[in-house]
């Protein structure tokens, strides 16, 4: 089994590279998903950020208010660390979980889309790494767009994280998310030939 790390900068497209991998036939586990199901109403990983970060980070009906936690610790390298600490280690029990149900299925290629794949360490756990970027007005407008952000704020969120050019750097196949859908699929599809070359081969 090949297990394929997909991250990329806030705002490149990585969902977007993910689910045109799923289409071609990977696994696709997005630990993005997997973060929401650990903050559940119910769920420990929602009664420790709540004990850390206090009731305000909560909706009315008892939901993580992701907007409210999100400005408390964008700002704060020390506060997100902390709600890194509480989470990490929940998500990546769940991934691994899945990880082992894509083996016993007998799945040749899982992609595990990992935001902070490369500050968490978790590409050391994969045999390949994707990386898609997007250029930095491209990243901006979509963020703004997304968010409903500020420029400013946009800005801060960019910065909070490790840059795109060292991603890029470090990965084995880079997908450029900057132009149409239409060429990133082009790019999709030529990393998954190679990725299947190596699984028919391995």
């Amino acid at each position: 089994m090949l297990v394929v790390g997909l991250t990329g900068g806030i705002a490149t497209g990585k969902s977007t590279v993910g689910k045109m991998f799923a289409r071609l036939g990977a696994r696709r586990i997005d630990t993005d998903r997997l973060a929401r199901e650990v903050v559940e109403p119910g769920q420990p990983g929602l009664a420790a950020v709540v004990a850390r970060f206090g009731g305000e980070v909560l909706t009315a009906d008892g939901r993580l208010d992701r907007k409210a936690l999100g400005k408390i610790v964008f700002h704060d390298a020390g506060l997100r660390k902390e709600l890194e600490a509480i989470l990490h280690p929940l998500i990546g029990e769940l991934m691994r979980e899945e990880l082992r149900a894509a083996e016993a299925a007998g799945d040749c290629i899982v992609l595990v889309e990992v935001p902070l794949l490369y500050e968490t360490g978790f590409q050391r756990e994969t045999d390949r790494v994707i990386v898609v970027t997007a250029d930095r007005e491209t990243q901006l407008a979509r963020l703004k767009e997304r968010d409903g952000l500020d420029e400013a704020e946009a800005m801060r969120r960019i910065a909070a994280q490790m840059p795109l050019s060292e991603k890029a750097a470090r990965a084995d196949y880079v997908i450029d998310n900057s132009g149409s859908l239409a060429e990133t699929e082009k790019q999709v599809e030529a990393v998954w030939q190679i990725l299947q070359r190596e699984c028919d081969n391995g």
